[in-house]
Parts: C-alpha cells; sequence; structure tokens
C-alpha cells in the first residue's frame, strides 16, 4: 500500500498541480497505513521530488526511445523504483519486486518487462550513472536555474540548488527558556534566537508540544518579525496575512497586540488551532487585507505576502514544479496592493514590515523598489539585528535582508557539528521595514 499511495500523490504533484503535501495529507488510505509505512511513503515521494531531474536523466539514458504519452503512469513506477534504489537504500529486490507488482495493480502491465529491465540496469549501474551527471543543474527548471543566475550569479545558484538536495533540520521557536528547551530536546541555539534539532521526528511526540512551549518556524521565517524591534509590549500590530501563524505567535510572545488576518477561513482554522495550543489570544479577522481596514491606525503592520515560495524547495520540492513565471508576475502585483493597503493601517510613525518566502526579486527588492518608487514619503528603515551574532550575510547592499538556503551553513562548521550533516541552511527569505519620511 505505500507505494500505490507515492504512486497516487507523485501523479496528483506532478499532473493534476496539486501540491505534495496536501495531496498525501487528504489520501483517503493514508490514515490506515501503520507509523513505519505513512514514513516509508512519505520520505519516497518527498525523495523522489527533490531529485526528479536527475531521476528523468537516468531514465531518458535507460530507454532507446521514450515513452509514449500512454506510458506516462509507467514512468512515475520507475521514477519511485530509481528514488528507492539510489538515494534511498532500498534494498534492489524489494525496490524492483514492488515496481513491478506495482505496474500490474495500476494497469500498466504492458510497462512490467520494461520496468524490470530498467530497474535492474539501474541496480547495477547506479552509481556509475550518478557520477556523471550535474545533480544541481538537473534538479533546477530552466527557469529558475536562469533566474537564480542573473539575480545572484553562478556561484551562489549552485550553492543553493545544492542546498535544496539536502534534508532539512527542524527549527523551533521556544516562548521563553529557549537554552532550557535546547537541552531538553536536544537540540543546538541558533544565532536567530530559535533552537534546531538534528534529526526530524514526530512533532507531536516532542517534549513540550502539548504544553505549547514552542512552536515549528525555521531560522529565516523568524528574523521579519525581529525587524519590528526588541520592544514590542503593548504595541498593535496587524499580521494581514497571518496563516498558519508562526509569526503571529512570535509577535504575541514578545508582547505585542496582534490582529491576524487571512482570507482564507480554512487557513484561520489552523491558525486559530495553533494559538490555542500556545494558549496565545489574537483578534483573528477573516478578510482581504487589501480591503481592510482597522478600526484605528497600528503601531505596525506584517505583510507576510503570497509568494511563489521558491525559498522553501528545501521542504518543499514540488515548488519547482507547481509554480513558473507567470505566478510570480502575478503575485508581484498582489504585493504592490497589499504594501499599498499596508500604508493606510499605519500610524504616521508606525512601521511596515514586508516579507516573502521567496528567492526571486520580482517577489522581493523589485517590489520594494516599485512601491517606494511610487510612495515618496515612504523609505526603508535600516536593520538592526542587535541580538544575531554574524548576521552580515543576511543584509544586502540595498539594506534589506536576505536569507539564502546555504546560509548557517558556516556557523554549523564553526559549532564543531559537521556530524550533524543536515544541521546548516535555511529557507529562502526577503524582508526589510518601511517607514514614512
Amino acid at each position: 500500500m505505500p507505494r500505490a499511495i507515492t504512486f497516487d500523490v507523485i501523479n496528483s504533484t506532478l499532473q493534476s498541480r496539486q501540491p505534495f503535501d496536501e495531496a498525501f495529507n487528504q489520501h483517503s488510505r493514508v490514515t490506515k497505513l501503520e507509523p513505519r509505512d505513512r514514513n516509508l511513503a512519505y520520505n519516497i515521494i518527498i525523495t523522489t521530488l527533490r531529485h526528479l531531474g536527475q531521476i528523468d536523466d537516468i531514465i531518458h539514458q535507460c530507454l532507446i526511445k521514450d515513452l509514449p504519452q500512454n506510458g506516462k503512469y509507467a514512468r512515475t513506477i520507475l521514477r519511485i523504483g530509481i528514488c528507492q534504489l539510489l538515494f534511498l537504500d532500498i534494498p534492489a529486490h524489494a525496490a524492483v519486486d514492488t515496481s513491478v507488482k506495482l505496474a500490474v495493480q495500476q494497469r500498466q502491465g504492458i510497462y512490467k518487462k520494461l520496468i524490470n529491465a530498467v530497474l535492474r540496469r539501474v541496480a547495477r549501474e547506479g552509481s556509475e550513472l550518478l557520477e556523471f551527471q550535474d545533480a544541481e543543474k538537473l534538479n533546477t527548471p530552466d527557469w529558475l536555474w536562469n533566474s537564480w543566475i542573473k539575480a545572484y550569479g553562478k556561484e551562489i545558484t549552485r550553492n543553493i540548488a545544492r542546498a535544496h538536495l539536502k534534508i532539512p533540520a527542524l527549527d523551533l521557536w521556544a516562548k521563553s527558556e529557549p537554552k532550557i528547551w535546547a537541552q531538553k530536546l536536544g537540540g543546538q541555539i541558533l544565532p536567530t534566537g530559535g533552537i534546531r534539532l538534528s534529526s526530524s521526528t514526530k512533532i507531536s511526540s516532542l517534549d513540550g508540544y502539548k504544553d505549547g512551549a514552542w512552536w515549528v518556524q525555521d531560522a529565516a521565517a523568524s528574523l521579519a518579525v525581529q525587524l519590528f524591534g526588541t520592544d514590542l509590549k503593548g504595541k498593535e500590530i496587524a499580521d494581514i496575512c497571518a496563516a498558519p501563524g508562526g509569526k503571529t505567535a512570535q509577535l504575541l510572545s514578545a508582547g505585542a497586540k496582534v490582529i491576524a488576518l487571512d482570507r482564507s477561513e480554512k487557513r484561520l482554522k489552523i491558525l486559530s488551532e495553533n494559538l490555542k495550543r500556545l494558549s496565545f489570544s489574537a483578534e483573528i479577522i477573516c478578510a482581504d487585507a487589501g480591503d481592510w481596514q482597522p478600526s484605528r491606525l497600528l503601531d505596525g503592520v506584517l505583510v507576510d505576502a503570497p509568494c511563489s515560495g521558491t525559498g522553501t524547495i528545501r521542504r518543499h520540492p514540488d515548488v519547482k514544479y507547481l509554480k513558473n513565471k507567470n505566478i510570480i508576475l502575478q503575485t508581484h502585483r498582489a504585493q504592490l496592493r497589499l504594501l499599498k493597503a499596508a500604508t493606510k493601517m499605519t500610524k504616521p510613525d508606525g512601521q511596515i514590515v514586508f516579507s516573502t518566502c521567496s528567492l526571486q526579486p520580482e517577489e522581493g527588492p523589485n517590489v520594494i523598489d516599485s512601491f517606494l518608487s511610487d510612495h515618496p514619503d515612504w523609505q526603508r528603515k535600516s536593520i538592526q539585528l542587535k541580538n544575531i551574532k554574524n548576521h552580515t550575510e543576511f543584509i544586502t547592499d540595498a539594506g534589506d535582508l536576505r536569507t539564502l538556503p546555504f546560509h548557517l551553513s558556516n556557523y554549523i562548521k564553526n559549532k564543531n557539528l559537521e556530524n550533524c550533516a543536515n544541521m546548516g541552511g535555511m529557507d529562502g527569505f526577503f524582508s526589510t521595514c518601511l517607514i514614512r519620511k
């Protein structure tokens, strides 16, 4: 059953363009799986998507001629089998046999001999096939690769793509006493103030989860809230794209009074559940932030804007295949609309923090440049991250905050944590703080 579920989810993602975690969690048979089988299915899916370019290149090398259109499901089975053989260390006999059986189950029996032959060849020659691949380039769609080359140059682009092939660590943010919780959970305090665990695990089983002592939040995601400064007690701040609520919780833990706004009732339900677990309370409003106006002007507005999510590819490798240039142009316009709305919510001496989990300039510095060009009464505020050590790599020449997927790697090396292979890295975020002149 685990491989049948991987078959369904990968098809839903690559052919129906459904986010893989959504397709996985909504699959009717996932809840019937034992934890071990559930983990196996999930790992095959995310690893296949993470290394899809390499896997497809190997399929191309092993076929005399490409599969026809009606062989697209056979291709999915080959992808699942090759993933197990080359990236998950599943024994060859298990990977091959289950793939052939899957072909029969999914009415792809006409291809079972081909699937058997290709997978047996990969089992014999896989290491040699991998050796001559350009993994970073193959696993990055051309439109993304070229956009990053233009924005960051060749070396940084390759570092970004290399970081996307590593399994990300689990980051937490504690309500209080992070050092104590780092010790309890066997994690490390990061220079961003969060806690990083050396290995992923079932989150709900960790000490402190049920008591609401912490929440999951990537190191990069935590930086946007810190741009408001260290004194947030009693300040009224709107988080206008709030769900699922990590930044809302961070604002509340710093003492702010928060209006959590989102236009999705479904996502706000998740936010409410998260805040309830953490024993936090916020004013929650379902509305389009572009049209909403508070009853009183606020001290600050956090515009955690919708974007392509290309900065989260380490955790969501399907983003590479679900998003495209057209989506980025749409989000650029939406982000400008939200920034314009935020100016009408903010006190004369208030602040707007703009943030996206994107690596695309169109969803970051270009948005801010366009906004400032149309709003000459606003300007960037100098970023002060006084509580964060060695943060200069996060600050751009323009004075914005830009994290990249390979950042924090040097910090991990200096802490002599190389035995924790996945302890480096962070999501790709762009953030800046705006104030009136």
